[in-house]
């Protein structure tokens, strides 16, 4: 019986849903150091990641001769074949500006502080990417640095805070 338990717990990890960390300040104040999170595995088997969706990603790198992988969590903001640029701090999306309520508020009304990047040429995403920013602009390493995300990179969607639970809520 307990090998049982143990095979369905392990199946429903690898495929289903899966416990996550947040590590660092690039998400607040959505996800805070230290919160955990539900992510769901079967999100993009059906479907593809959207505008808003608070994605987990395998960011692989490589210098050559070691091959380093790091689970990244940013929020989509365009999505393949778009257009996203940055102007004094706004995301615009095929030149419209995209809505975006889940910013903090109050930030330095300097832009380079409130945003690190306060302007960014306009870049294409490319078919089966993803470009994906942290909430908290200044403190986030993302698309803006690294480009976009290949989609297959993709773990799941994060679902919810689980803890610390004063902290549960769906995402």
């Amino acid at each position: 019986m307990l090998a049982v338990a143990g095979v369905a717990a392990f199946l429903i990890r690898s495929f289903v849903v899966q416990r996550f960390f947040i590590s660092g300040p690039s998400m607040l104040p959505t996800m805070h150091d230290g919160d955990q999170i539900l992510v769901n595995k079967l999100s993009y088997r059906f479907g593809e990641p959207g505008r808003g969706d608070v994605v987990v990603f395998d960011r692989i790198t490589t210098d050559g001769a070691i091959v380093q992988h790091d689970d990244l969590i940013k929020r989509v903001v365009a999505t393949e074949g778009e257009v996203v640029e940055i102007k004094g701090c706004t995301v615009y999306v095929d030149g419209t500006p995209i809505a975006e309520p889940y910013l903090p508020d109050g930030q330095s009304t300097d832009p380079v502080e409130r945003c690190r990047m306060p302007d960014m040429d306009p870049v294409e995403v490319p078919e089966g990417d993803i470009f994906v920013m942290g909430d908290n602009r200044p403190e986030s390493f993302d698309s803006r640095m690294f480009g976009p995300v290949d989609s297959h990179q993709v773990v799941g969607r994060a679902i919810a805070i689980i803890w610390p639970l004063g902290e549960l809520s769906r995402l």
